[in-house]
């Protein structure tokens, strides 16, 4: 994989947190203050000191509203969904020993996405049954499950005499995609006006549906997978080297599996059911970090939390500011981003001369 396993630069250990920590901070402060509505770092920071008790300058009560109730639970719901992505996207590519490897390969989003649209065009019938049951509340929890059963699909068929065959998981996950795929365009095609713009909207991702009483709950889904991801990195490590290689060191390789499977499907799954799906996310953050800062997972994941975070802050305040009154989903501006950049890759691993 680029990078090797090699040690950083001495001055990369001390200028690489400063520097990805700066641009976090400057992602976050943006994503709360630019807007059609225009907070000030100073009123940001203002808005803050009050909610924890301290007594700074005044803020006009429209600005305090907007960031608390519109502007923080959107960046809140960035942060969250970008180090999933892309903890789940490093995760991966260290154990497919893939540097192109994606969320999306073991068919998580695809089947999150298809549950999710099956609750659009067809969720009335089971709300009306469940009077407890918001449409709100349906498409997520959909996703959510859609999510897991086709990992857990994928893992199955992967999984023989208590081995879990990575090519055929691959394999598997490229077929539960074209199936996915098939069903959503089905969808597509017998949907009426109002749930083909549901439809559209939601599969292309966005962060604009984001309260605290959509988000808080679901937190834990995506965070607490991201960050559990990164207790694996010794092991992700032994698995470049190869399976066999990794069990010689020690270490439990299929349980190992296992545990970075379902990791990796809990947090994009929590991802995909609030925001929708949001590509190359998980593919290039990794990937940056691999080729600046080598291929150690120890700095590969914990970077990719931190950069794709500020990542999806980012192309969320186009999305929303490029068009304005209107907002665009911000699958178009990742998909801008990441698709440039894997044709990029694909050069450069055949070395036409890309670097």
């Amino acid at each position: 994989m680029s990078g090797g396993l090699r040690r950083a630069n001495p001055v990369y250990s001390f200028v690489a947190p400063c520097v990805a920590g700066g641009l976090w901070l400057v992602a976050v402060l943006a994503g709360l203050g630019v807007g059609a509505v225009t907070i000030a770092p100073s009123e940001v920071l203002a808005v803050v000191a009050r909610i924890v008790g301290l007594s700074l300058a005044p803020v006009a009560p429209v600005q305090e509203t907007v960031l608390l109730d519109i502007r923080a639970p959107r960046v809140m719901l960035g942060i969250a969904v970008g180090a999933a992505l892309a903890a789940a996207g490093g995760a991966l590519q260290g154990l497919f020993r893939n540097p192109l490897a994606d969320p999306g390969l073991i068919g998580v989003s695809t089947g999150a996405a298809l549950a999710a649209a099956t609750a659009i065009v067809a969720g009335e019938g089971l709300i009306a049954a469940l009077p407890w049951l918001t449409r709100g509340l349906l498409i997520p929890l959909a996703a959510f499950a859609g999510g897991l059963a086709a990992t857990w699909v994928v893992y199955r068929i992967a999984r023989r005499d208590g081995h879990t065959d990575v090519a055929t998981l691959l394999l598997a996950g490229v077929a539960i995609n074209a199936i996915a795929g098939a069903g959503i365009g089905l969808l597509i095609f017998v949907s009426n006006d109002q749930e083909l713009r549901d439809l559209n909207f939601w599969t292309l991702g966005s962060l604009g549906g984001a309260t605290w009483s959509r988000l808080l709950p679901a937190l834990p889904f995506m965070i607490a997978p991201a960050l559990g991801l990164t207790l694996f990195a010794r092991r992700l490590d032994a698995l470049l080297l190869g399976e066999v290689e990794a069990g010689h060191l020690g270490f439990a390789v299929e349980r190992s599996k296992r545990w970075i499977v379902g990791l990796a499907a809990l947090a994009v799954g929590g991802a995909v059911a609030l925001a929708g799906v949001i590509g190359f996310i998980g593919l290039v953050v990794p990937h940056l970090v691999r080729l600046t800062l080598g291929a150690r997972h120890g700095r590969v994941l914990p970077y990719s939390l931190v950069l794709g975070s500020a990542l999806l802050i980012a192309a969320d305040l186009v999305a929303r500011t490029v068009v304005l009154p209107a907002e665009l989903p911000v699958g178009i501006v990742t998909s801008c981003i990441g698709g440039p950049f894997f044709l990029w890759l694909l050069m450069r691993r055949r070395g036409l001369g890309m670097g």
